[in-house]
């Protein structure tokens, strides 16, 4: 994916959730400040071919010690990666991307999937305002 400017991370967004019409629903993690859909593994091949389409790079626990300075920050905020957990980038040499991470559960049917928009250009204050403008793109 290029560099996004805020325009064209809007519409990748969209395009995304629209893409997940039907297959995931949407509610807010406050706790990651992320958009989170929980379903049942026997999805998990439907979900990720859609997420690969967005979201193109993937790192997991035994490659995430390679990745650039930007994305081992964002698996930190996170709490790392386990066995199993991906995290999906759309591209990180950019100011602007969108990540996913890709979390089963320990039940072995559930797997849960948080996205977020990154700007490492903004400050804090900038930060919440493109959340709030993130939430709604997801309708949350």
């Amino acid at each position: 994916m290029h560099d996004l400017n805020k325009s064209a991370l809007e519409s990748v967004c969209r395009e995304f959730v629209i893409a997940c019409q039907g297959v995931l629903s949407w509610t807010w993690d406050s706790r990651f400040d992320t958009a989170l859909a929980e379903f049942f593994i026997d999805n998990k091949d439907r979900v990720r071919a859609i997420v690969e389409r967005y979201l193109s790079i993937a790192w997991d626990s035994s490659n995430i010690g390679k990745a650039p300075d930007i994305v081992q920050m964002i698996v930190n905020d996170l709490g790392g990666l386990r066995p199993g957990q991906l995290l999906f980038i759309s591209d990180p040499i950019h100011d602007v991307f969108i990540y996913g991470v890709w979390w089963p559960w320990g039940d072995g049917k559930t797997i849960s999937f948080r996205v977020a928009p990154y700007d490492k250009r903004l400050s804090d204050a900038e930060i919440a305002e493109l959340i709030t403008q993130f939430k709604g793109w997801f309708g949350l």
